[in-house]
Order: C-alpha cells, then sequence, then structure tokens
C-alpha cells in the first residue's frame, strides 16, 4: 500500500492506494493515530484501495476512537461498493464517518 500525505490548513488528507491488510495496517496506524491530535480533520482517500481486511477494519476503528478523544473528525471519502459493502456487513457504515 502507498500513502501520499497532503495538508491544507488544519486537514491531512491521506490518498491510499492497495490493499488495506495485515502487511499494511500497522504502515497505516502509524500515519493515522499521530495525525488525529495534531490535525482538526482526517480524510481518508479510498479511491484506490481494493480491499479492506479485518486488520484494516481495526485501525479505522482505532482512528474513529482517537478522533473522538481528541474532538477531531476523520472521514472517508471516495469509498468503493465493494469497500462499502464491507463496512454495512460488519456494521463500520454505522461507526465511520463515511462521505
Amino acid at each position: 500500500m502507498t500513502i501520499k500525505k497532503e495538508i491544507t490548513g488544519d486537514k491531512l488528507t491521506l490518498t491510499m492506494e492497495g490493499r488495506l491488510d495485515t502487511a499494511t495496517a500497522l504502515q497505516l496506524e502509524g500515519d493515522l493515530l499521530p495525525a488525529l491530535g495534531k490535525y482538526q480533520i482526517v480524510e481518508m482517500d479510498f479511491a484506490e484501495v481494493s480491499y479492506v481486511s479485518s486488520a484494516g477494519l481495526r485501525v479505522l476503528l482505532m482512528g474513529e476512537k482517537a478522533a473522538i478523544a481528541n474532538n477531531t473528525r476523520q472521514t472517508l471519502r471516495n469509498v468503493s461498493p465493494q469497500i462499502m459493502d464491507v463496512f454495512e456487513i460488519t456494521g463500520f457504515s454505522a461507526t465511520l464517518n463515511i462521505e
């Protein structure tokens, strides 16, 4: 997985490409969790994410909890129908801020 970072004022955008799985979840965790205490908004662009495993879901849930604790906002954008199915089946679509 590749993750590109773009900072605009108090917003960080993480544009991801590839699979969010056991092998790459720690990479996202390392970029996401510290950012949720530093920026008001952290957006993740999922347009090029092809797969999300339970390890990826774990990181997204940790991010949502960190966002709430730090009074920041974690947002997922451009989620494909296939990935949205995963979020809906697992109940994450009700927990995560998906636009």
